[in-house]
């Protein structure tokens, strides 16, 4: 593979906003997901690890939530999860609740299409041989209940939408390379 200089991560070049925390019983800071968060056409599971969040402001309205992959040889990264307008009294998300049909999602929130072009969570599968990649799951508290947007956006279109509305984001980057 060819050597690419590391892609900034997505949240470097907005403006700062507070942090909140982001935990799991699935994933760790810095550390390789698990065979089950791999994409099934790497042999994995292609299941999105349970989420939990916490100590978020008192004013969120609302969550979005995406997982992205700044280092994907794309030039625009790639774009793994993204779910709009999860209830504020929403704090944890189960293992699988990115599956298709959005069964493990609260009442209100929805799914986009990733960029492989499926509704729903869409497990890491780097090219062989690339280095590794980081998976950056986040979740951002928004000012408002429920963001304007239609299910048939992409998740660059959220994204740009979350930049007007978030108050705090918190963050957990899992890794994976193949070998």
């Amino acid at each position: 593979m060819l050597e690419r200089p590391m892609a900034p991560g997505p949240y470097e070049l907005l403006p700062k906003v507070p942090s909140f925390s982001l935990t799991s019983d699935d994933i760790s800071e810095g550390q390789p997901l698990a065979h089950v968060h791999v994409g099934d056409w790497a042999g994995g599971g292609n299941q999105s690890p349970h989420l939990r969040w916490s100590g978020f402001p008192a004013a969120t309205a609302s969550f979005a939530l995406t997982c992205y992959d700044p280092d994907a040889p794309t030039g625009s990264g790639f774009w793994h999860w993204a779910v709009a307008n999860i209830p504020a009294s929403v704090t944890e998300l189960a293992r699988g609740a990115g599956s298709p049909s959005g069964e493990g999602l609260p009442p209100g929130a929805f799914q986009l299409k990733n960029d492989a072009g499926t509704v729903g969570y869409v497990g890491a599968a780097p090219p062989k041989g690339d280095r590794p990649h980081r998976y950056i799951f986040a979740v951002h508290a928004l000012d408002l209940p429920q963001l304007e947007v239609g299910q048939g956006v992409t998740p660059a279109f959220l994204g740009f939408n979350i930049t007007f509305h978030v108050i705090a984001r918190a963050t957990l980057t899992a890794t994976y390379q193949q070998a």
